[in-house]
Parts: C-alpha cells; structure tokens; sequence
C-alpha cells in the first residue's frame, strides 16, 4: 500500500511539474517535449527501466509494437517521442482523454466503419506533417505474451504509399516479468493500475526499433500488416515467424 501511494503521488507530482512547462513552451509557439517527458517518467516511476535497441526514425513514421500493458504506451512515447492512435472513448474519459490529447493522440472510432476514410486522412496529416505515430495493430491486450495477428485495417491510412513514409516495427519485452505485467482478461482498469504500481523493484524492458519498412514495397495493407508483425515475431517467437530471425 505505502509503495502504490509514493507512486501516485510521485506521478501527480511529475504531472504538476511537467504542465506548466508544457504550457509554457507551446505559449512561446515551440514544440513542448514535456509530454514526452511524463509520460517517460511514469514508465519509470512505475518501475519499468528502458533499454533501446536499435534506432527510432524521428519522423515520417508509423511504429507498429505488441502490445501488453498500458505501460507500452509510457515506454515507446518516452523513448521516440510518438503520439499514439487510440480508440476514440478514451478521448472521453477523466483525465487520460485530457492527457492523451496533449500528446497529440489520433483518436478512431473502430465501431464505425463509414468513418474509416476520414480515420485514415487523420492519420494521413498527422504522418505528412512529420509527427511519428504509434499504434498496437492487435487492438487488444488479451493476446498476453502471445502476439495476435495485426488487424490490416489499421494501416488503411498508408495506402496508396506516402512519399517517405515508413513503417517501423517495435518489439517490446518485459523479459521473465511479462506474464505478470500482461494485462489480459477482465481485469478491471484500476485494480490493473493498482497492481502494477504494487510491484516491488524495478523491471528491464527492451524495446527492438526494428528495421523500418516501406509501404511501397509491399502489395497491400493485408501484406504489410502481416511483415510487421513476423518482424516482431522473429524477435520474441522465432518458431512463429515466417520470415528469417534479424
């Protein structure tokens, strides 16, 4: 209990010291790395300690991750300054919608087919506009330590290619800790929360920026989403993989 409480208080104090930097760097027309900064430093408040490999392209790109934990958001934001696509009811709850938006969120809506178009142009701009953009193409969690087949329809945006746009896999892993840092079933949102910043000590995380892909190269989204993905696999699950380990 006295660890969950230093931590929040811990993150709401790195909350209230981040804010008015932020504000303050966007008042002066510049582009606020704070948000980049909290949500770093909640990755490791949280007691996650980062270890990149590989080299994150800094703009024109698309990052593709496993996904395992909200915690991966904080990681991959910390260590390459993405912004992230997310279901658009987060944009509506309490404080995360209002945080995820001041790190320049692309919020879809993945019920409603007929806005997939104007979904894809969102993310479209954000990528021509050189912001690099993170999304988890399993959509879920659920998968645990299991990676699920990437769901095509999340690389839309990316066909017909953009000019220097590339796609860059991610492969994250939390090592022996995976299992229990996996967020699976009908685990409520706060007694998720309330374990995770209950763990004693302090975790690695490797996060594999892998070699980047274009588009161009590839047939369509289907083709795409399935390289990403055998990437990631190569990496974590070589006996899964259809394509020769990196």
């Amino acid at each position: 209990m006295i660890r969950l409480v230093a931590r929040v208080a811990a993150i709401v104090l790195t909350l209230l010291v981040c804010l008015p930097l932020h504000y303050g760097w966007r008042a002066v027309g510049r582009a606020s790395p704070w948000p980049r900064r909290f949500l770093g430093a909640v990755g490791r408040i949280a007691g996650m300690r980062v270890e990149v490999r590989g080299t994150p392209l800094p703009s024109h790109v698309l990052f593709a991750a496993n996904h395992l934990s909200w915690l991966d958001i904080m990681l991959i934001a910390g260590a390459s300054g993405a912004a992230f696509v997310s279901r658009d009811d987060v944009g509506r709850w309490p404080v995360i919608g209002w945080l995820a938006r001041l790190n320049a969120t692309v919020f879809v809506d993945r019920s409603d087919r007929r806005a997939v178009s104007g979904q894809a142009d969102t993310l479209r701009a954000a990528l021509a506009g050189g912001q690099p953009v993170a999304l988890f193409p399993e959509g879920t969690t659920d998968g645990g330590t299991s990676i699920l087949p990437f769901r095509a329809s999340l690389f839309s945006a990316l066909f017909p290619p953009m000019p220097g746009i590339r796609v860059q896999p991610i492969a994250v892993d939390y090592g022996a800790a995976a299992a229990e840092i996996a967020w699976v079933g009908k685990e409520a949102a706060g007694a998720n929360l309330r374990r995770i910043l209950s763990r004693r000590g302090t975790n690695i995380v490797v996060l594999s920026f892998l070699a980047p892909i274009d588009p161009a190269a590839m047939p369509d989204r289907k083709a795409l989403a399935s390289r990403a993905r055998d990437e990631i696999l190569a990496l974590l699950h070589p006996s899964e993989a259809a394509v020769d380990p990196l």
